[in-house]
């Protein structure tokens, strides 16, 4: 059936049709005009399409035609894989029977407590839109029966497939009536979902949507290749530099939800997190803020997030890549909503470049590559965005007072107004300098097998577990003209702790990570949040960043490493980068005592005597959160 059609022409009753037209609807997508007129004669379906092709109008609006609002027992049930997406899809229920006085729709979702949700079937829902395992525990304790249902649906069957929800949906469908009509909605087709369509569907009709490309056009795929910048610093540029309403930053774990959103929170963005730690109440609470712009930016993992439907999203930036291509789709999806267009960007790894041929396929479209902003670029951005703020200010608001005040600071301590306004300006840009500095080179990861010949390396020393140390995020960096030697100094004379003492420390663009003993005193991180590096405080915080040794050679940008060795003394050797001790060029060495685990000792201490022992870090795993 083609879709050039109205909603007019499909047989639904006036008070849908009505619903439909104050929500803006006209025409109906193809899913809907091939879906509608089959489920209305009775028919299961079987359908095939992408999300946001308009799924839940094209089960929703015949079901509910299907309803008797006077009849106060549930009639449709509506399977859907995460409570996000059920509660998207009550709230489109919703919506389509506003018009329907009397027919009321439930919820029914883990997370939250078992009163209300009975309390909404005693009330006589009509409609039940419910997760698998939550549905199944009312049906066993006895609070919810499936003997009246008249239709029900599955949707994203192939995402509750993914999820583990097989026995839990085949254990479900087992308990409806036979008479019930059934309709099966999955962007893909894989063996066992056809399977169970063959099992409780009685002669469907299929219905299969080609992806829609052209609302793939509306989405601009870009990729970045992570080289040179940390992914960390190359997120914090872009989220200062693109033109966004809203931003959605996917990542693998619930942890670097929370370490991404301090992080971006902590550099004045308004950003918030959203992952399965979280209750039901703290995320429908945070989509809210999302929807009415008191946050910009969510950082989220990929299940909580399926089904969000938020227009204002006009970016979404894959931090990490998803586990596999379908949820690719279902991210970007996230964004050119409503007919918007919206922008995709992706950090991928030199290893993970591959991957884009198969999310260019699997969408129809190209991914472009693209360069960050350069330090310098950021600094125009950072002077214009500072020069149109402070010309707003100016010409809204009243300044003579302000005036008058600068001009007898000035007079007062014999300085010139231009001095005045850039002591201010400094201040205000702490954090922000209006010239960065300048981006290190371009060091891309290689294979083994890429290294090309360097003949035989230098047996490895063996490398002890790093977990005697903390490790501490320092909002001090680079761009403030920090050198790992004030860092050294300032941490060694305020905590009256030997530099030897001092674990790895690295810098970044705008912050570093050191790493010092566990078992300092209790109050070590208040007296680290109070020491000063280069004027500004260190705000510091335990963090799970991990850092990474690096593999040049070179310290550039800090590789101080402490003792190295468990048992103490300087190591003559300087391998990887890094201070160490004494380098092998000259110098004294103290006597060499063993040789056995490689590098020279000024004294062997044993590690009964006490004191704290640096160890080396572990080679850390390539996608951790931090240093990428």
């Amino acid at each position: 059936m083609s879709n050039s059609c109205d909603f007019s022409s499909l047989g639904l009753p006036e008070a849908l049709l009505t619903a439909v037209s104050e929500m803006g609807f006209t025409a109906p997508t193809p899913i809907q005009a091939q879906s509608i007129p089959y489920m209305l004669d009775g028919h299961d379906i079987l359908g095939e399409a992408q999300t946001g092709t308009g799924k839940t109008a094209a089960f929703g609006l015949p079901a509910l035609a299907g309803m008797d609002p006077r009849q106060r027992t549930a009639q449709m049930l509506v399977l859907a894989p995460t409570r996000e997406l059920a509660i998207q899809v009550s709230t489109a229920l919703e919506e389509f029977a506003v018009n329907m006085k009397g027919l009321r729709v439930a919820t029914i979702y883990g997370g939250q407590p078992y009163g209300p949700q009975i309390r909404e079937i005693e009330r006589g829902a009509q409609v039940i839109v419910a997760t698998p395992g939550r549905l199944m525990d009312h049906i066993r304790k006895g609070t919810l029966a499936l003997d009246s249902i008249q239709c029900c649906v599955l949707d994203e069957a192939d995402e509750m497939l993914n999820m583990g929800f097989l026995e839990d949906i085949e254990w479900i469908l087992e308990h409806l009536p036979d008479q019930a009509q059934m309709a099966l909605f999955s962007a893909t087709m894989p063996n066992q979902i056809r399977r169970i369509a063959e099992r409780f569907l009685k002669d469907p009709k299929h219905v299969k949507i080609a992806a829609d490309t052209s609302k793939k056009a509306n989405i601009v795929q870009k990729a970045w290749k992570v080289s040179g910048l940390n992914k960390l610093t190359a997120l914090e540029r872009l989220t200062e530099t693109l033109d966004y309403d809203a931003m959605i930053v996917f990542v693998r774990t619930r942890n670097d939800t929370m370490e991404l959103a301090n992080h971006l929170n902590n550099l004045g963005f308004k950003a918030a997190a959203l992952n399965g730690d979280m209750s039901q109440q703290q995320r429908e609470h945070t989509v809210a803020q999302l929807h009415k712009g008191k946050i910009n930016i969510l950082i989220a993992t990929d299940v909580v997030a399926r089904g969000l439907d938020v227009p204002r999203i006009t970016h979404v930036l894959n931090y990490d890549l998803p586990m596999d291509s379908e949820s690719y789709v279902h991210r970007i999806g996230r964004t050119g909503r409503a007919g918007r267009s919206g922008t995709a960007i992706l950090f991928a790894r030199p290893r993970e470049l591959r991957q884009l041929r198969y999310y260019e396929k699997l969408t129809s479209s190209t991914i472009e590559m693209m360069d960050l902003p350069t330090a310098e670029e950021l600094g125009k951005h950072r002077i214009a965005k500072l020069s149109v703020e402070l010309a707003e200010c100016i010409a809204a608001t009243d300044l003579s007072e302000m005036q008058e005040l600068v001009a007898k600071m000035a007079d007062e301590n014999e300085l010139t107004v231009e001095q005045l306004a850039a002591a201010l300006l400094f201040q205000r840009q702490r954090t922000k300098p209006l010239k960065p500095q300048p981006d290190p080179k371009p060091r891309f990861e290689r294979d083994r097998a890429d290294r090309g010949e360097r003949g035989e390396r230098r047996e490895r020393r063996e490398r002890r577990p790093a977990t005697d140390f903390e490790t501490y995020r320092l909002e001090v960096g680079r761009e403030h003209g920090t050198q790992v030697k004030d860092i050294v100094g300032a941490i060694a004379n305020e905590l009256q702790l030997d530099s030897g003492n001092i674990g790895q420390i690295r810098l970044h663009d705008a912050h570093s990570l050191v790493q010092l003993p566990k078992a300092m005193p209790k109050d070590v991180l208040a007296k680290l949040r109070a020491i000063h590096v280069r004027n500004r405080a260190l705000s510091a915080e335990i963090t799970s960043e991990v850092i990474e040794p690096r593999r040049d050679g070179g310290r550039r940008d800090g590789g101080f490493r402490g003792r190295n060795d468990s048992r103490g003394g300087h190591r003559g050797e300087r391998r990887e980068g890094g201070f160490r001790g004494e380098r092998r060029e000259g110098g004294h060495r103290g006597e060499r005592r063993d040789s056995r685990d490689g590098g020279f000792r000024s004294e062997r201490r044993d590690s009964r005597d006490g004191g704290f022992r640096a160890e080396r870090r572990p080679r850390r795993d390539r996608d951790n959160f931090g240093n990428q």
